[in-house]
């Protein structure tokens, strides 16, 4: 069996991706990073979806994005709970390009020369890391700047749902059996994973969910 290295985040789109991952024979090494989010609570989600999901091991990578700040998600600026116009003061700058890094360098590592991610960009909050051209950039950047790229073992960066809705998504996670219910999408999540139901992620999951026809397991702070 081939091995992979799967960034899980913890939310539900990471989930679906793991579940991917492995139906298609994959060894999976999850990979979660503490990089100063505002909240802790999707990393234990991550920990239990690796574990949940047969993950060989979930390893978490810690950096300190907060010193640069310039995110809602890594700075004190409040969160958005109303759609707006252009990239959301949520995108963490180079946040994805940083983690497929330390991605690949484990890969190396490894000797795994596949990378799964769980960018999309069909529902999304339309930050510019989670577009095809990005994913394609980023795998010709790890095959010309790794050693494994440079002796013939060709790197391939899998995001399987960047093409798919929110519903897809959904859909797709039912028929793997990931448990939604252990996910956290919300960009203000409270200590025990909690959502807030007006965030720009909890509104793409909510509708996700309903387009799809599915229940949504998801647990709002403000709904008891």
């Amino acid at each position: 069996m081939k091995k992979a290295v799967v960034l899980v985040s913890g939310g539900m789109d990471s989930a679906v991706t793991l579940a991917m991952a492995r139906e298609q024979g994959f060894l999976c090494h999850a990979l979660s990073v503490s990089y100063g989010q505002r909240h802790t609570s999707e990393l234990a989600a991550a920990a239990e979806l690796a574990a949940s999901q047969g993950a060989v091991q979930h390893k978490v990578v810690t950096i300190d994005l907060r010193s640069i700040g310039g995110s809602a998600l890594t700075a004190d600026i409040a969160v958005p709970e109303a759609a707006g116009e252009g990239i959301p003061v949520t995108y963490v700058p180079a946040r994805n390009t940083i983690m497929l890094s330390i991605a690949l360098g484990w890969a190396e590592v490894l000797g795994a020369d596949d990378l799964f991610c769980g960018v999309n960009a069909v529902d999304y909050s339309g930050y510019p890391d989670c577009r095809p051209e990005f994913v394609a950039a980023f795998e010709r950047l790890a095959n010309l700047a790794t050693q494994a790229g440079v002796e013939g073992h060709r790197i391939q960066v899998h995001a399987p749902l960047i093409r798919m809705s929110k519903a897809q998504i959904a859909l797709e996670g039912q028929r793997l059996g990931v448990d939604f219910s252990r996910t956290v999408s919300c960009y203000q999540a409270d200590d025990q994973g909690r959502a807030c139901g007006r965030c720009d992620a909890c509104r793409l999951r909510a509708e996700g969910f309903a387009a799809a026809g599915l229940a949504d397991p998801t647990r709002y702070a403000s709904r008891g």
